[in-house]
């Protein structure tokens, strides 16, 4: 072999011949990098981890003995599997794909774009055929490695058409908009939005932002408050219940999910405020059990299922798994529903 820079086709990334040549060392040094660190010279890893990193090389997991898998497996990251409202998105992914024998591959990043990185390098592993992550926000070193990739990328979640990757969302600060633009016109004016406190949930800061703009057009008071604790109940009665006790009461409170809502609402019935009379509430997500409390929550229901349905699609088609004749799935922004209940 003359050239020993090679690009495994497929997902055009770098090899471990690469790593070496830039590194200035042996193949085999490199993969005793991975296994066996310890009998590689401090000099040698801190070379091979610098190669590494210029290189955005991904060791491929699946090239010993599971190469009869590769082809048929697509990884999605999701923020987390015990929030439904992902789950949907998860399972229309799944059933969608399954129906033309490709396999999901699933992990989650708990609202972290570093681990986030961490888990794009490990899937990029096994050789996927597709990446579906969600939002548009990234790690620099993620945006790298994805720019090197030759296998479709989808993005979800969100609708952000200066990206590179299809999209297969909606607009948060649309419906940060339209929520604000309902409790103003049910005659609330001190309208407070109650961020998730949580520093990556990027789409909660872009509902927020449609919360500002809205407010600000209204000639209202801005007032953006963050939970303190991650728990979301437990946020939701906190937030409740310190903002009750404010000199100037909000007459409606617009948290950044449903799960902070139903803390606000169970924590008014401890404390015997009367919703919406004295204070009203509004979630978003529309989960399960949103229309089950007591009021019913005034909430944003989104397309949770048809998002992971819709990104399954653009995958299969951009992987010639559809019928030419078949009909795109749709790339604009996805309709969501204002759910009007009695919280607000």
């Amino acid at each position: 072999m003359n050239d020993p820079v090679r690009k495994r086709r497929g997902l055009g990334r770098s090899t471990v011949f690469d790593v070496a040549k830039l590194a200035q060392t042996s193949a085999i040094s490199v993969s005793r990098y991975f296994k066996e660190p310890d009998r590689v010279s401090q000099e040698t890893r801190e070379r091979i981890k610098s190669a590494i990193d210029q290189l955005g090389y991904i060791r491929n997991e699946a090239a010993g003995g599971l190469a009869s898998t590769q082809g048929r497996i697509v990884g999605a990251i999701v923020p987390s599997v015990s929030n439904s409202i992902f789950a949907e998105t998860i399972q229309g992914l799944s059933t969608t794909l399954s129906q033309h024998n490709y396999q999901l591959l699933l992990a989650t990043h708990d609202y972290s774009i570093e681990t986030e990185e961490k888990v794009v390098r490990a899937f990029l592993g096994w050789s996927p055929r597709a990446l579906v992550l969600t939002g548009a926000d990234h790690s620099a070193a993620t945006e790298t490695l994805l720019a090197g990739l030759q296998i479709p990328v989808i993005e979800t979640w969100d609708i952000r058409p200066e990206r590179p990757y299809p999209q297969i969302g909606f607009s948060h600060i649309a419906t940060g908009r339209d929520m604000t633009l309902y409790l103003h016109a049910q005659g609330y004016r001190r309208i407070v939005y109650v961020d998730s406190g949580i520093g990556s949930d990027f789409r909660a800061r872009k509902r927020a932002q449609g919360y500002e703009e809205t407010m600000r057009q209204l000639g209202l008071r801005v007032d953006i408050v963050q939970a303190s604790v991650t728990a979301p109940l437990d946020a939701g009665g906190q937030v409740f219940s310190e903002q009750m006790t404010r000199a100037e009461r909000p007459d409606a409170l617009f948290f950044a999910n449903d799960n902070m809502a139903a803390g606000a609402i169970y924590e008014a019935a401890r404390l015997g405020i009367r919703i919406p009379e004295q204070c009203a509430v509004a979630g978003f997500g529309d989960f399960p059990f949103s229309e089950k409390l007591m009021p019913a929550l005034t909430t944003i229901r989104v397309p949770r299922y048809d998002i992971g349905r819709l990104a399954a699609q653009a995958i299969l088609q951009r992987l010639g798994e559809v019928d030419e004749g078949a009909a795109s799935p749709a790339l604009a922004p996805l309709s969501y529903e204002l759910i009007a209940r009695a919280s607000a």
